[in-house]
């Protein structure tokens, strides 16, 4: 730090800087008393010795004693400042060190090291499949949200703060509507839309497939296809029709390839859910049993024709823009013009056969159109085609029903995560009212918690890291100078919002977000029937809009942040800008850490092997030199090599799926150890924490690792993977090379 502009006061020279310069002093001067001789004069030599002596000997025990004063001073200021013993630093020095496992070896293990005693005291609980930091505080906001939305509101509150409030209650079903009604809900639902189908009526003369596809998808229900409007990636400043594969009643293809219903775990619980669900439907249980096999067969069938998602990474090879009269000649087991006129004459918008729509993938549409129609060739093909459509609704509707539904999701949750129990049902409730009307009881959450000059800190923070990531980009060898002007260009254009939308605080705006939408506090299956029909309505009116700049993707309580490439944008909700991921009392190191890796690792992504593909406008374009493709892709290799070979039980991790997020952590970690030393350049050295006995370098490493807690081995590798291709934690923690944390050989790509 530069000593100009220090100025060190003394009142001496207060007194001088008043009057001028000081007098000069004679020491020849004397005082003459009138016939006589002066008192010096009449001293012997000796005497005049012995005077002078002992007049510099005061003079310097004075001194020395105002030395020694002033040293004691300094001594205690020093031993003062040695250590921070702020509140903030000693519970988070406690936090951290009960976190750690100080027996592990930090260049071995440094996860283990790290995180090591969180994890023997924080076993999963019951209802969860993963339980980490993210867990820890979503439940902290959780209880944030629960006290205010118990509190009486205003006069003066939103409609939409009400609804919230209203839907809260319709959740919590204190006065027992939810389980007097048991199934009927679902049952007049399943009347009103698909009036001909029951499990035991096999007659099916009636049953036709466009109306049933028109009906889900009006419930905003994907079978065999999902469809939305959103951003057209080629033209980011217009929304457009996007249609895709879908179909799946598992999350993932892999559930059914190369199994057996009758030995694979998961697909024997999802069939005994289906059967029981049908059962409390009323309908005869083998019958059920038997019919459900032939839906899980079927979605068999369509997991072999859907694409792979590590195939579909590309996001330039996948768009298609094409016209609803060319999917017709393309996937021709749907009137899609109907089907499209149908959906959107609830906004008021008529469509040709040429309005453009962008299809992801046409070989699976093409495919899909060839299976359904082969399988209704047949009675019992049209009869399991019919069932698998009733299926979704069942699934999707299910959980809003009593508990017997709910307690037979349980079956097929616990075989897929190995979950059993649940969230306290308020917990629940909060968590649905937030996906439901998230920003309504987001503003109350603000209210209640956010301190707005979270939102500044992290603006600034962001800028730093962001500046770091910049300055990293001339060390690139692999990249040309054409490439990498235009990368400097489009981080210099990622807009970063921060908190929550301005929005929330208006009464008028807040309430114009959920106008329509009818909540009432004991219709709690109608109220999420409503907000399927509320949702729908909004995604397909943004057909002839431009797409809103400034919308946000999560509600503000969420522990998450994220990054939209259409947009160039990263978000971080208040939910994530707390302890253990920000505080303002807290070192800068750690929160570079912790907080300062997820803005990297956000700004990363526009960077990553996907987001790459869109240019600053957050357009879909060819904006690099292809020789500095070509090396990327060499880099990136490294990294799907390097993840690949983690085990995880009895498998490995997918470096190819996970190649985004891992060089996200990588690239967010170098972004924000370089912005942090950044930092200390500019101002005055941190005081150490207390007990730790760690240099703030090596609390930053720290600080990186204890926000990825988690039992699940996804967390440990992302923590190894991304320390073991970091020198500076090398040279940090002195670990030798060669050692597990520190390999000869590293992978980086930003």
């Amino acid at each position: 730090m530069s000593s100009q502009g220090y100025k060190r006061t003394n009142f001496e020279e207060d007194d001088i800087s008043n009057g001028g310069s000081p007098p000069a002093i004679d020491f020849n001067a004397s005082v003459v008393f009138k016939g006589g001789l002066t008192l010096w004069q009449r001293k012997t030599v000796l005497e005049r010795f012995l005077f002078v002596f002992n007049v510099l000997l005061c003079i310097t025990v004075v001194i020395l004693a105002i030395l020694v004063a002033s040293k004691h001073k300094q001594i205690i200021k020093m031993k003062e400042q040695a250590v921070c013993l702020t509140p903030a630093c000693v519970t988070v020095a406690s936090s951290m060190i009960n976190a750690m496992d100080l027996k592990a070896d930090p260049c071995n293990d440094f996860y283990q090291y790290a995180c090591g005693g969180w994890i023997d005291a924080h076993p999963i609980p019951s209802g969860h499949s993963r339980w980490g930091t993210f867990s820890v505080l979503w439940q902290e906001n959780q209880v944030v949200m629960k006290k205010a939305i118990d509190k009486d509101l205003p006069k003066d509150s939103s409609l939409s703060e009400r609804k919230a409030q209203l839907y809260f209650a319709s959740c919590m079903d204190k006065n027992k509507t939810i389980e007097e009604l048991g199934a009927k809900p679902l049952l007049d639902l399943l009347k009103l839309n698909f009036s001909d189908w029951s499990i035991s009526n096999q007659n099916t003369s009636k049953f036709d497939l466009q109306t049933y596809l028109e009906n889900l998808k009006m419930l905003g229900i994907n079978a065999f296809f999902s469809v939305w409007v959103g951003e057209d990636d080629r033209n980011s400043s217009a929304n457009i029709l996007q249609i895709d594969q879908s179909g799946l009643g598992l999350p993932e293809r892999n559930y059914y390839l190369n199994k057996s219903i009758t030995e694979d775990k998961v697909l024997k619980a999802y069939l005994k859910y289906l059967t029981k669900v049908g059962v409390l439907l009323g309908e005869e249980e083998n019958s059920t049993r038997q019919q459900m096999i032939d839906v899980i067969e079927f979605e068999t069938q369509i997991a072999n024709i859907t694409i792979p998602r590590e195939e579909r990474r590309d996001e330039e090879k996948i768009y298609h823009k094409i016209t609803i009269g060319k999917l017709q000649e393309n996937s021709t087991f749907v009137n899609w013009k109907r089907f499209f006129n149908k959906l959107f004459s609830t906004v008021n918008i008529k469509l040709t056969s040429a309005e453009p729509i962008v299809a992801y993938s046409p070989k699976f549409l093409k495919e899909i159109s060839d299976l359904v129609e082969d399988t209704m060739k047949t009675d019992k093909g049209k009869r399991t085609v019919q069932n698998y459509l009733v299926v979704h609704v069942i699934k999707t509707m299910a959980n809003y029903l009593s508990r017997p539904f709910r307690d037979a999701r349980k079956i097929l949750t616990e075989a897929l995560s190995g979950v059993t129990g649940g969230d306290e049902l308020w917990r629940y409730c909060i968590s649905d009212t937030d996906s439901v009307l998230g920003f309504a009881l987001g503003a109350m959450f603000v209210k209640e918690a956010f301190n707005g000059r979270s939102k500044d800190k992290a603006e600034a923070m962001i800028a730093e890291v962001k500046t770091a990531f910049i300055n990293n980009l001339p060390n690139l060898k692999w990249m040309d100078e054409f490439t990498r002007k235009a990368a400097i260009d489009k981080a210099n254009a990622v807009i970063d919002m921060i908190g929550f939308p301005a929005f929330i605080n208006n009464k008028t705006r807040l309430d114009k977000e959920y106008k329509g939408l009818i909540i009432n506090g004991d219709e709690y299956f109608w109220n999420n029937v409503r907000n399927l029909y509320f949702i729908q309505r909004k995604d397909l009116a943004k057909l002839r809009k431009a797409p809103e700049s400034n919308a946000w993707g999560m509600s503000p309580p969420t522990v998450n942040a994220y990054y939209t490439p259409s947009k160039n944008q990263i978000v971080f909700p208040a939910g994530i800008l707390q302890a253990p991921f920000y505080d303002q009392e807290y070192p800068k190191s750690l929160n570079f850490g912790a907080m300062g890796v997820v803005m990297g690792h956000e700004l990363t992504h526009g960077f990553d092997d996907q987001g790459r593909e869109y240019d600053k406008f957050g357009n879909l374009r060819p904006w690099w030199n292809n020789r500095s493709i070509e090396n990327f892709n060499v880099q990136t290799k490294c990294f799907i090599n390097q993840y690949s070979s983690y085990k995880l039980q009895d498998d490995h991790v997918d470096g190819k799926q996970t190649l985004g997020e891992n060089i996200a952590d990588n690239g967010g970690l170098k972004s924000a150890y370089h912005a942090y030393l950044d930092w200390v350049d500019h101002h005055a050295p941190e005081r150490p924490l207390p007990t730790l006995n760690l240099t703030h370098q090596q609390l930053f490493f720290l600080g990186f690792a204890q926000i990825l807690t988690d039992p699940h081995s996804p967390a440990k590798y992302r923590v190894i993977g991304t320390l073991s291709n970091s020198k500076e934690f090398a040279e940090n923690y002195g670990c030798a090379k060669n050692s597990l944390m520190n390999p000869v050989h590293k992978c980086e790509v930003w």
